[in-house]
């Protein structure tokens, strides 16, 4: 059975989120702090995902009205 590297990669931002936020419940010394990174970056990769989405869109919709002008 072939696994599609997408999927695996889709999955690591929730992940790192769920670990940074379990980190820092459940850790009571002050290096709690060394959990904040790895949810910021499953945010940050959450939302660039999603940026680079909206554009792709735009890009896709602007490409289709110039070629229904053309025609």
């Amino acid at each position: 059975m072939k696994i599609n590297k997408g999927f695996i990669l889709s999955l690591v931002a929730p992940f790192m989120i769920l670990v940074s936020a379990i980190g820092l419940i459940l850790r009571h010394n002050p290096k709690k702090i060394f959990y904040l990174p790895i949810g910021l970056m499953g945010i940050s990769i959450i939302f660039e995902k999603d940026l680079r989405i909206k554009l792709n869109r735009k890009n896709i919709l602007k490409k289709i009205k110039n070629y229904q002008k053309v025609k």
